[in-house]
């Protein structure tokens, strides 16, 4: 297994530790940089800035992507280490050289069931840590090194919560299946859903391909209010009208991943042409991969308690 130890910004840390979320946006200040260390699921550790060479919490890789920091503090909003889109926007024309940008596009890794630890944990960094590392360094618990990292961890968050120490895979196979067996089976918060979804279906409706990112949502097939978990299998990708349309019963998908539009639209409303346009059209967009693809039971769920015949 890889453990990632990045360095991190002591007042996003302290603004995090003091909230303790479900997820966490370990974001930077460009979006250039692609961040590929870990497999989702490994573990992602905080180490503050020198003089302060201590790793203080971390938490377990979800996905990196690249997002315009109005929708990066849209899907986190607080779980962005800020208290406001505006603080967000002040602290990335901090580290930047262009500072005219409205919305810039940041770097967003995405990080499940963050831990911090109080100031008496604080575990001082491997003896090869160098002090000219700026971004960070990978470790392996193949290692002697990496592996009594791991273990030091492992005591600190013991109490804290349940460890998670992914059930690593061994073969090719097995390690191209990781990502989706990890997904599946974590506690994903909402920002990660929506950061998986959008990216799941290429940053496009799924009903019509419309790509403009800022009036696409990631909706939920069986509402999480009604126990529909954030899982990628469990969301759709959709322009904002049709995700309304969705979450009413006015628009369903049919197993075969066709759109289905209600009667109901133009006798209630007396309109829904543009939307009875797509009406039996197979969708756009749909994940690759099939285990990423809307799940059948989530349909049939839908079809047959929110959908208005």
């Amino acid at each position: 297994m890889k453990i990632w130890v990045g360095v991190t910004d002591e007042y996003w840390f302290n603004q995090l530790s003091q909230l303790k979320p479900d997820e966490v946006n370990f974001w930077q200040p460009s979006g250039a940089r692609v961040f590929r260390a870990l497999a989702p699921g490994e573990p992602f550790l905080f180490k503050l800035h020198s003089p302060k060479n201590f790793i203080v919490g971390g938490g377990f890789f979800v996905s990196h992507t690249s997002l315009p920091a109005s929708l990066a503090w849209h899907a986190f909003g607080t779980k962005n280490g800020v208290g406001s889109l505006e603080e967000l926007l002040r602290r990335i024309r901090r580290y930047r050289r262009e500072t005219n940008a409205v919305d810039p596009v940041i770097g967003c890794t995405v990080l499940a069931e963050p831990f911090f630890f109080e100031v008496s944990e604080w575990l001082p960094v491997p003896h090869t840590w160098a002090p000219n590392i700026v971004q960070g360094k990978t470790y392996e618990t193949e290692s002697a090194e990496g592996r009594a990292l791991w273990e030091s961890v492992q005591l600190r968050i013991v109490g804290l919560r349940d460890v998670r120490e992914p059930a690593l895979p061994k073969t090719a196979e097995e390690r191209a299946r990781f990502g989706d067996e990890y997904l599946a089976r974590s506690r994903l918060g909402q920002g990660a859903f929506r950061v998986l979804v959008t990216d799941a279906y290429e940053r496009g409706c799924a009903i019509t391909g419309e790509k403009t990112l800022p009036v696409l949502e990631a909706a939920h097939i069986k509402p999480y209010a009604l126990d529909g978990p954030h899982r990628i299998s469990n969301g759709i990708l959709l322009r904002s009208d049709l995700h309304r349309l969705l979450d009413l019963g006015y628009v369903t998908i049919t197993p075969d991943l066709r759109l289905e539009v209600s009667s109901r639209l133009k006798a209630e409303w007396d309109n829904g042409r543009e939307y009875y346009a797509h009406h039996g059209q197979p969708l756009r967009f749909y994940p690759r991969e099939p285990s990423r693809r809307p799940s059948l039971d989530f349909l049939k769920w839908h079809n047959e308690c929110r959908f208005r015949p």
